[in-house]
């Protein structure tokens, strides 16, 4: 184990101060703890549905506590340090971890100090510039479990954002599976051919489905869940709203094919897996997940930290087209 220094660090952190305004603030950075490890970090990534809602101020009051990232600093709504995807090298630690590249559930942070077992090691085959989508990964994955898909399954993904891609990309492994990727944007079916995955807009896309996954964060396409789900079809509801509220037509074809719609959140483990894996081994497989050099299509040209804050309007606004914002350290 490399001796950690006593000299407080100074790092650099990305702070959501007021609603659309965020900077860079420091902090000094204590010697890594008994059971820590200091991360130098390489990349983060911005989670553009999640932290949208955060830079807007539109956390509901009810769910400040559930909000919470691990590694979140303040309190909502504002000043609040979010994020919660970051690849680092492992400057101080135990001996295993020294020198390796790892994941964190980290804010955008020049460095920090996390639990060992916080820090999850990257496989070999996966590069550090992609391994910052492990967190959406880990979102897909426990989703496909809560859904219960299976072989030869229709299943249509609403929303070609980075969770519906990853959605449609694990479902798309699956032996026989009918998969489609559906989006109003047309730029997005490039997505799903560098995937592997069938694309649609909504007006032509594939009714009677098994299963429906809705990741589009829109009443609307929620509503085109309802229609393309078959009789007795599950549709599983992946956006977040924020404070934000959502009408349905529950009136039709609801009833009438007896729909069951179901919430997906990756805050806790699928309940079909949750007597067996444990959120570490969740997310070590979601990094496994990632070997495929496919899924690079998903990450944007990237930007530097130093840029982040002035950058952030334009990779939040709704229909900039950003996927996965790498940030370079």
């Amino acid at each position: 184990m490399r001796v950690p220094s006593q000299v407080k660090d100074i790092a650099r952190g990305l702070w959501y101060v007021e609603p659309g305004r965020a900077e860079i603030r420091e902090e000094a950075l204590p010697p890594p703890a008994a059971g820590e490890v200091r991360v130098r970090t390489l990349h983060s990534a911005v989670s553009r549905g999640t932290e949208a809602l955060v830079q807007a101020g539109r956390v509901p009051e009810s769910e400040y506590e559930r909000m919470r990232a691990p590694a979140m600093a303040g309190t909502f709504p504002f000043p609040v340090k979010y994020g919660y995807a970051s690849v680092g090298r492992v400057e101080t630690g135990p001996a295993d971890l020294l020198d390796r590249t790892v994941f964190a559930l980290h804010p955008h942070q020049s460095a920090f100090n996390v639990a060992v077992e916080a820090a999850v090691p990257l496989p070999d085959d996966v590069t550090p510039s992609r391994a910052v989508l492990a967190a959406n990964m880990e979102t897909a994955l426990n989703a496909v479990w809560d859904s219960s898909v299976g072989p030869a399954d229709r299943i249509a993904v609403i929303g070609a954002g980075v969770v519906g891609a990853l959605v449609s990309y694990l479902c798309g492994g699956i032996v026989g599976a009918d998969v489609t990727l559906i989006d109003i944007d047309p730029s997005r079916a490039g997505i799903a051919q560098a995937l592997g995955i069938k694309f649609a807009a909504p007006a032509r896309a594939p009714r009677d489905c098994d299963a429906v996954f809705h990741t589009s964060g829109n009443a609307q396409g929620l509503a085109t869940a309802i229609e393309l789900a078959g009789n007795e079809a599950t549709i599983i509801e992946m956006s977040w709203y924020g404070s934000g509220a959502v009408g349905l037509p529950l009136g039709g074809a609801f009833h009438s094919r007896r729909l069951k719609l179901m919430s997906s959140q990756v805050g806790q483990v699928s309940p079909s897996r949750r007597p067996r894996w444990t959120h570490k081994r969740r997310l070590a497989a979601a990094l496994a997940l990632l070997a495929d050099p496919k899924l690079d299509v998903l990450l944007a040209p990237p930007i530097a930290f130093n840029d982040l804050p002035a950058q952030l309007p334009r990779i939040l606004k709704p229909g900039s087209g950003v996927l996965c914002q790498i940030v370079n350290y």
